[in-house]
């Protein structure tokens, strides 16, 4: 008769450092890293005036810390777990989307239909300022922190931010 701790073998070398691994990429890997800001491609005079705003960007937003950011924190900021991101110097927005106007102490803010329903993440995108900025909501925030943090920006932005045309 055979003796049971000796039939039952120990995983393998391979199979214990695949679970290992799956332990780490669980342990470490839910996260996906900080922000990336990019360096948009402005004016002196613009880039100035988004390195201006970011330094003037509030240490909370909508209740949320400020978290790490990646890339070029001259042009971006976070602010909680998952991520409420501000990017300065954005690109035009697609019109042909029809996205609708959100007015928030009067900074009007450009949101795609689709996303306008707070099922799913947002980006708001003060298009009418120069240069332009926008806002990365997820859909845990919507739509009550979502607002909020909008309305917590619009001081900073009337501040920093030239207003080109209103939203209409």
């Amino acid at each position: 008769m055979s003796d049971p701790a000796r039939s039952r073998r120990p995983g393998s070398l391979w199979t214990r450092g695949v679970v290992a691994c799956a332990v780490v990429l669980l342990a470490t890997g839910c996260s996906s890293g900080p922000p990336e800001i990019s360096t948009p491609r402005l004016s002196a005079a613009a880039a100035q005036s988004c390195r201006d705003l970011v330094a003037d960007l509030p240490d909370r937003l909508a209740d949320e810390d400020s978290v790490e950011v990646a890339g070029d924190t001259a042009y971006g900021a976070a602010w909680g777990d998952p991520a409420i991101v501000l990017t300065c110097g954005v690109a035009a927005v697609d019109l042909t989307d029809l996205p609708g106007c959100t007015e928030v102490d009067g900074i009007g803010w450009l949101l795609p239909q689709d996303e306008a329903g707070g099922d799913r993440d947002a980006t708001f995108t003060a298009d009418g300022y120069r240069p332009r900025v926008r806002l990365e909501v997820p859909e845990d925030y919507l739509p009550e922190q979502g607002a909020a943090a909008l309305a917590d920006l619009a001081p900073v932005l009337k501040r920093h931010l030239k207003l080109s045309e209103p939203c209409l």
